[in-house]
């Protein structure tokens, strides 16, 4: 699978470092940090997810892809999402 980097174009999957869904928020106190941290949603279908490229420009991306068909809807600078 390759990856679309925004500042270093298509690379290799290889080269990140996968985060998971990209839709869970930090809560403020205790209260919900056992959700937060443990309970993830496996949804099949389009998905936001957070990837790092360590092998690369070190920035966090967000890419938007179709965990079904692996097929890569964009990517965008996480600091510059708006959630």
């Amino acid at each position: 699978m390759r990856l679309p980097c925004p500042y270093c174009g298509n690379r290799d999957a290889a080269e990140f470092v996968y985060r998971g869904d990209a839709a869970p928020r930090r809560p403020d106190g205790e209260a919900g940090m056992f959700d937060y941290v443990y309970l993830r949603d496996n949804r099949a279908g389009e998905m936001r997810e957070l990837w790092y490229h360590a092998q690369g420009c070190r920035n966090w991306i967000v890419v938007t892809r179709d965990t079904v068909t692996h097929e890569i809807h964009g990517s965008e600078l996480a600091r510059d999402n708006k959630r």
